[in-house]
């Protein structure tokens, strides 16, 4: 190993080099459908903004994929800057694109592009790419060899002023990729719901080797596309009650939302059967949910609650919850968000945190007023859902039947759920007595559950099973679970696991995360299943606080940032809402503790709101991830700990 650190130590990658180094940081790598699909979303963006009608894919034989729709066309002139036509730096420039000016008069107020990296990805990720535009009376195209353009932008022809638009062909490079070949199945499925929330918008699939031609267009949006999906008609058949669809904006001078923001939706509930969710924002699907989906869910409860309330449905000692009013809902959803955040480059999961409250205003009173007007189906649903409750209310007490031997002898420290559900109920690890306090008092009592620790926990890497309980912290949080230790090999019981999620709640500091890595040591070593099924996460609390005044009609604002690119970000777009410089304070959380409950409730600990991170294990490096273990945690690998930090020391920044 190099030891030498001098000034050739540092390496700057310049244009798409970054992409090719760390692939899986800007697309997924199972195959090249994101890739594809970030040219897909360009078209839909075109048809958004109300430019193009028709979108045409193709899947060629030889493995390229083409995607051909009649919009505006890329501008095809020099850029300012640059030096080279706009086109080639949309598709070689990072951090580059039409996408970031959402004020009115933009090009694309409303569009899943955020950071400007999707086609420079797609060029990055292939072997080669062509693209044709049609604008201004002529026919345009460049080719890209491995990222590289072969020649300057030409125009080849003239063609009418009328013709505008834009085809792209890519040919995914293999070797980036688990599965070399674009999963066609998934290409259709994306496809399809694309025309679902593009009303009037025609969306065709060519697959070349078969001959296939697939359209789709869907006249009834959301409301056609989910009684297709359920496989259903509203006159009966598996639906409780008709469809509900509908779609609701934010006017013009909103104090606390954009102009246009809003959403769509078509909801049903269903006695049985498959149950269909799928939920959009901007267009781009998110298949892992988010926020927006939470603001829906939160409608829902509120307006069957409501409804339930009001005509004296509720059985005596029946509570709902919000997973019983959605347990047997099916819905599709597509919000518009002005400046959307995700969780990632590929958008899986919305993580915005002012799109729950934005998504629950818009549904909620049309909800309530359409089981009101519709009362006979209204008693349907709330009769579905009062069930829902009473099944999982008769589950819990058999369930506490059999625990009831044991609640006795769970630790004294451990201020339990008050209901017993283990499907739902969550256990927070929380770093010391007095973030233990602020928790206890933010939490949902119904379902979370606090265990404080003092100090650091025992690292157990190296401890013996049968003395592991001798350490109390140890004792307590196996109790608390409710799950034996147990090896990696060893066929683990866990009917006992008292909580759906274990989350490590410890301060956003360098001692924090060594609890946080001692922790995961023990679950690691000890209680491998746990991490394997998914039950152990990281709470992610915010670092700083930003104390904004009242703006005209705007009151004061408290925004969390979690690091302190977060941080730059917030007072970026503080000073582009025209907030005086200077006029807006930053708090930094030197613990939890700082923070007093409803904070830590809001930021940290609502389901709806928080940023937890789930904990994995490769199930293909499990080998390399012992070694690693074994490197940072054994106490016989001071030198081989040393190394790696001498070798990884530029990479991290004090903190004093």
């Amino acid at each position: 190993m190099s030891v030498n650190y001098d000034e050739s130590s540092f390496k700057v990658l310049r244009g798409l080099e970054p992409v090719r180094q760390r692939p899986g940081m800007y697309t997924t790598l199972d195959n090249p459908n994101h890739i594809i699909t970030e040219v897909v979303d360009n078209a839909c963006d075109e048809a958004l903004a109300g430019f193009a009608k028709n979108i045409v894919v193709t899947a060629y034989t030889d493995g390229s994929v083409s995607v051909q729709d009649d919009g505006r066309g890329i501008p095809v002139g020099i850029h300012p800057e640059e030096g080279v036509s706009v086109v080639e730096v949309a598709f070689t420039v990072l951090h580059s694109g039409g996408k970031f000016d959402k004020e009115a008069g933009g090009a694309y107020k409303f569009a899943g592009g955020l950071h400007g990296v999707g086609v420079a990805v797609t060029n990055a990720l292939s072997t080669a790419v062509e693209i044709t535009v049609y604008r201004d009376g002529g026919e345009h195209h460049l080719r890209f060899d491995n990222g590289v353009a072969k020649s300057p932008l030409a125009k080849l022809r003239e063609c009418p002023k009328r013709k505008t638009g834009t085809t792209v062909r890519a040919w995914p490079d293999g070797k980036y990729f688990d599965a070399p070949a674009v999963n066609l199945s998934q290409l259709e499925r994306m496809l399809r719901s694309k025309a679902v929330l593009l009303p009037g918008v025609t969306v065709t699939l060519h697959i070349e080797k078969t001959g296939e031609t697939r359209a789709w267009n869907y006249p009834e949006g959301l409301r056609g596309y989910l009684a297709e999906a359920l496989n259903a008609q509203e006159e009966g058949g598996m639906l409780v009650a008709p469809i509900f669809s509908g779609e609701r904006y934010i006017p013009k001078g909103d104090d606390n939302y954009a102009e246009g923001e809003g959403a769509a939706w078509a909801l049903a509930w269903t006695e049985e059967g498959a149950i269909t969710r799928e939920s959009y924002v901007n267009l781009i699907p998110t298949w892992s949910g988010g926020t927006h989906d939470s603001g829906l869910r939160d409608a829902m409860f509120n307006a069957v609650k409501s409804f339930i309330e009001l005509h004296g449905m509720m059985p005596k000692g029946v509570k709902l919850t919000s997973d019983d009013v959605s347990n047997r809902a099916s819905f599709v959803l597509s919000a518009k968000v002005l400046d959307p955040s995700f969780q990632g480059q590929t958008k899986d999961r919305l993580v915005s945190r002012t799109a729950l409250k934005l998504v629950s205003s818009m549904v909620s009173d049309p909800l309530l007023l359409w089981l009101n007007e519709h009362i006979d189906y209204g008693k349907r649903i709330a009769e579905i859902v009062i069930k829902q409750a009473q099944s999982r209310m008769k589950s819990a007490q058999k369930v506490e039947k059999k625990k009831g031997s044991s609640v006795a002898v769970l630790p004294g420290k451990l201020t339990d759920a008050a209901d017993f559900n283990p499907d739902r109920n969550e256990l927070f690890l929380v770093e010391g007595d007095s973030a233990g306090g602020s928790a206890k008092q933010g939490r949902n009592k119904e379902f979370q559950a606090i265990l404080p620790l003092r100090g650091k926990v025992l690292n157990t890497f190296e401890v013996d099973r049968n003395r592991l309980f001798a350490n109390a912290e140890v004792h307590d949080i196996a109790v608390a679970i409710g799950v034996d230790p147990h090896g990696p090999d060893e066929q683990a019981d866990l009917s006992g696991l008292r909580y759906k999620g274990i989350y490590i709640m410890a301060d956003a500091d360098v001692d924090g995360s060594h609890i946080s890595t001692l922790l995961l040591t023990l679950f690691f070593r000890h209680f491998p299943q746990l991490v394997a099924n998914g039950h152990i996460f990281l709470a992610q609390p915010p670092l700083f606080r930003v104390d904004v005044p009242a703006q005209g009609k705007k009151p004061i604002r408290k925004i969390y940032a979690l690091n302190e690119d977060e941080l730059a970000a917030t007072e970026d777009r503080l000073r582009k809402d025209k907030v005086r410089e200077g006029s807006w304070s930053v708090s930094r959380f030197k613990g939890l503790g700082e923070m007093n409950p409803e904070q830590l409730w809001d930021t940290t600990m609502n389901p709806d709101t928080r940023r937890a991170l789930c904990v994995a294990l490769d199930a293909g490096s499990v080998e390399a991830t012992e070694n690693t273990m074994t490197m940072l945690m054994a106490k016989q690998e001071s030198g081989s700990r040393r190394a790696w930090l001498e070798y990884h020391g530029n990479e991290v920044t004090g903190d004093v």
